[in-house]
Formats: C-alpha cells, structure tokens, sequence
C-alpha cells in the first residue's frame, strides 16, 4: 500500500511539474486566429457624393460626351475629317476619364491611396476636357457638311463644354479651400511646436 501511494504521490508531482514547466516554456503552441483578406469590405457606394454637385456633374458629363461620340460615329462620310476625328478623340477620352474618376469617388475608391491629389486630379481633368471639347467644337462647326449626325455632335459638344466648365469653377474653389486649410493645418502645427519647445526650454533654465 505504501508503495502504490509512492507511486501515485510521484505521479502527481511528476504531473504537477510537467504542468509548470509547459507553463512556463517559451515553446508553447500557439494558435493565432486567421483573418481572411475582404477585398471588397471598403468598397461601398457613397450616394452622398453622387447627389452632391459634383457628382451629378460627373454623371451629365459622362451622358452628354458619350451621346456626342455616338453623333460622331454615325458620320459616314467627311471631307476633310480632320475635324471628326478631332472631335472624336476628344469625346471618348473624355468619356473614358471622366467615367473612371466618377467611378473611383461614387465607390470611395480614392479614400485608399493618400499619396494622390484627387482635388487636383479632378481640376486637372475638368480644366482639360473644357479646353479640349470647346477647341474640338469650334472646329468642327467650322469643318462640317451641314449634315444632322455633325450639327448634333456639335450641339452636344458645347453642351458638355457648359458642364465642365461648371463643374471646372467649382473644382478651383474646392482645391483652393482644401490647400488654405492644409496651410493652416501646418502653421498651426508649427506654431504649437514651437510653443512646447519654449515651454521646455522655461522649465528647465539649466540648459539655457
């Protein structure tokens, strides 16, 4: 009987021992819980902008420069072309950017890459595409055969040209703003700065 609670008493402490040692070993398993990648979990579509000013902007602008390169692609025949094609250029690349930008803000995509200026991209963009598509207009009511698909292409082209020169005026105001407060966001940086130094500096005269 001794010898079996020997054993047992052993046993026990033997356990007891393995237990503290695992305890306190650096070796442990571990499980770490695995977070799946959702790509698409910060993609949202943000109604608030597409009812904004300028995303309604964008949505006419898009309208209107793809029914202007429908009307320059029904022409069949041009002499010369130098004015069709112009224009034609101009709309689908107009259609294409714009599309795109609209895009990139209407889903939020812009909120995940900082190192991107989307206030000076879409000014960019809207200043360019209302010298473009007012040149490409011009020209090609000055270089046309009178014909209908021409006359509506023209029509819709300085219709559009409105629009982006609107949507142009706006975007200067907001990149304005945005660079003023951006202004005032580093003096006021500095400035508190410069205030903690001088504290520091008052608090402790030996360094002084």
């Amino acid at each position: 009987m001794r010898n079996t609670e020997e054993a047992e008493g052993f046993d026990g402490e033997a356990s007891n021992t393995s237990m503290i040692s695992g305890a306190s070993s650096p070796y442990q398993p571990t499980t770490e819980p695995v977070h799946s990648r959702n790509v698409l979990g910060g993609i949202r579509c943000d109604f608030e902008y597409l009812k904004s000013h300028f995303g309604i902007l964008k949505a006419v602008e898009v309208a209107l420069a793809l029914i202007a390169f429908i009307c320059i692609e029904t022409i069949m025949l041009c002499l010369p072309c130098g004015g069709v094609y112009f224009f034609e250029f101009v709309s689908c690349s107009a259609f294409v950017i714009t599309g795109v930008l609209l895009l990139i803000f209407s889903l939020s995509l812009h909120t995940k890459v900082h190192h991107v200026n989307w206030s000076l991209t879409d000014l960019v963009n809207t200043a360019a595409s209302t010298f473009f598509f007012f040149v490409a207009s011009v020209v090609l009511a000055a270089l046309n055969h009178k014909s209908g698909a021409e006359i509506a292409a023209v029509i819709f082209g300085f219709l559009v040209t409105c629009v982006y020169a609107v949507n142009t005026f706006l975007a200067v105001k907001r990149w304005r703003m945005g660079d003023g407060r951006s202004v005032a966001v580093q003096t006021s940086e500095y400035m508190r700065a410069r205030t903690a130094s001088r504290g520091e500096m008052e608090a402790r005269p030996d360094l002084a």
